[in-house]
């Protein structure tokens, strides 16, 4: 029955921390007024009819603090990866001089910062609701075991560890969502 707990509290762990790096890389994407090539993960270039992703058809990389430089392999491929980024709707319009894109990032504004900090709080409150649900099937598990045979100190003493873990991890999405907040509002 022990090892059962362990493997209970083992997969819990190990779910929630995906739910933390899964936070991780949103946040990433939430521009704080620098430029990053990772704001352009998850946009997909029509490359020969197949999504390909543009880091995978140009190479990008930062002028200085507010510009991305998106410098294609094939040429081609210029005016697709300018319709990829305005369909991804980040909120930059790139500037083609027949050779690369450039990314201006704009000066955030106070109202624009505030919007940026609802979507990272709203992006925390998705991987604290993954956190909690993670912490029911634990529960639960411990619960079909405790029927089982499992005694009920045991059962009692793995729900509390359950517990335990995901306020470690609910307080960490809080420290990532601080610091993301403190990033955007620095100007």
């Amino acid at each position: 029955m022990s090892e059962d707990l362990d493997l209970i509290l083992a997969d819990a762990e190990d779910s929630m921390r995906k739910a933390i790096s899964h936070l991780e890389s949103e946040l990433v994407k939430i521009r704080a007024g620098k430029a990053n090539p990772t704001m352009l993960d998850g946009i997909a270039v029509d490359y020969y009819g197949s999504p390909t992703p543009i880091n995978q058809v140009a190479n990008i990389s930062i002028l200085d603090a507010r510009t991305i430089s998106i410098q294609p392999w094939e040429k081609p491929m210029l005016s697709a990866i300018e319709k990829a980024i305005m369909a991804a709707n980040i909120g930059i319009t790139p500037q083609n001089d027949g050779v690369q894109l450039r990314l201006f990032l704009p000066p955030l504004t106070e109202e624009r910062r505030k919007e940026l900090v609802k979507k990272a709080a709203g992006e925390g409150e998705h991987s604290k609701v993954a956190i909690r649900n993670i912490r029911r099937d634990g529960i639960e598990q411990v619960k079909k075991l405790q029927k089982d045979g499992l005694s009920e100190d045991a059962a009692k003493d793995a729900e509390k560890n359950v517990q335990e873990l995901t306020d470690k991890f609910i307080s960490l999405v809080d420290k990532h969502l601080a610091a993301k907040e403190k990033e955007i509002m620095a100007v």
